[in-house]
């Protein structure tokens, strides 16, 4: 039972484990040589992978996409970013994945029109990640220039191995929550997903 393992051995294991996932790999090293201001490879190609090996899957299966987050608040213009993307792009180019990559600094401008509740600005890669529909989805890992491993799981990583789903409810509403554990229940029946807490009485 991985998820039960000394958080440091937790770690040992995420990593290895993420090492099987060629395409991850690949797409962490490329993204590093696009020297993003905080960047990290994040969300669902991350619990994913570490779902379908504990699974017994190939590592990548059934993952839609890879997504990298970095931070640049000097520049807030759609332009600037596409530019970032449009760089991923040739870098990413003949990887047989999609790779979509965001900067985090300028979520706030399109979040409420496309989710329905408005979001603060985010100070940082972190902060954006501390905010996804659920706890699992908390992980961001990115190459280091000396090569080493940067790993933020504010929620530490014993749900992800035990293939446990919680409700994040501190942004994200409760229809973008139902709506990808749905999804995942289909395709990793396996899991253990938790309801999204009731609001409390009026």
């Amino acid at each position: 039972m991985l998820g039960r393992l000394p958080l440091v051995e937790q770690l040992d294991a995420f990593r290895s484990t993420l090492d099987r996932n060629e395409i991850l790999t690949e797409v962490m090293a490329r993204t590093a040589t696009l020297d993003l201001p905080g960047w990290y490879v994040t969300a669902g190609c991350l619990f994913q992978t570490v779902w379908n090996v504990v699974t017994g899957r190939p590592p990548a299966q059934g993952i839609r996409d890879y997504d990298v987050f970095y931070f640049d608040d000097t520049d807030l213009s759609w332009q600037a970013e596409d530019t970032v993307i449009k760089a991923g792009r040739k870098v990413f180019d003949d990887l047989r994945a999609e790779v979509e990559i965001r900067n985090e600094a300028r979520v706030h401008l399109w979040y409420e029109r496309k989710f329905g509740v408005p979001c603060p600005p985010y100070d940082s890669t972190e902060s954006a990640i501390d905010r996804f529909a659920a706890t699992t989805c908390c992980l961001g890992v990115r190459l280091e220039p000396d090569g080493q491993w940067r790993v933020y799981a504010p929620h530490g990583l014993s749900d992800v191995f035990n293939l446990v789903v919680r409700p994040n409810p501190v942004l994200a509403p409760r229809e973008v929550y139902e709506t990808k554990t749905a999804r995942w229940k289909e395709e990793w029946p396996d899991l253990t997903v938790l309801p999204w807490p009731a609001a409390p009485p009026a």
